[in-house]
């Protein structure tokens, strides 16, 4: 299921990169939906690796993702700008994400 939800939050990304590149109603609206796409393509493909050896940080890395470009999108399409107070709880899953692979990894 974690490949499931990577494969499709890829998806997303790409969509919302193409859209804040060619179709956003302002530049700063189209750099939301850029950093929100970077952001949540490079993730899930990292999930995609991490989950071959530690199912629990692919997880983090996806959920963190999810809410970091989420919020970024939802203020492009006009969510009011208190949605990125939101946005660090998405950065800091995918900190802890991170730590946590490098954890695993240190171990092994």
């Amino acid at each position: 299921m974690i490949a499931v939800f990577a494969a499709l939050s890829a998806a997303i990304a790409v969509a919302a990169g193409a859209f804040g590149s060619h179709g956003a109603s302002s530049a700063e609206a189209g750099e939301w939906l850029k950093t929100g796409g970077m952001y949540q393509l490079v993730h899930a493909v990292a999930a995609l690796v991490i989950m071959q050896f530690a199912r629990g940080p692919a997880i983090m890395l996806l959920v963190g993702g999810a809410i970091f470009a989420l919020t970024l999108y939802a203020m492009a399409l006009g969510a009011p700008r208190w949605f990125g107070a939101i946005t660090p709880i998405g950065g800091s899953l995918l900190i802890i994400g991170w730590l946590w692979t490098a954890w695993i990894a240190f171990k092994a």
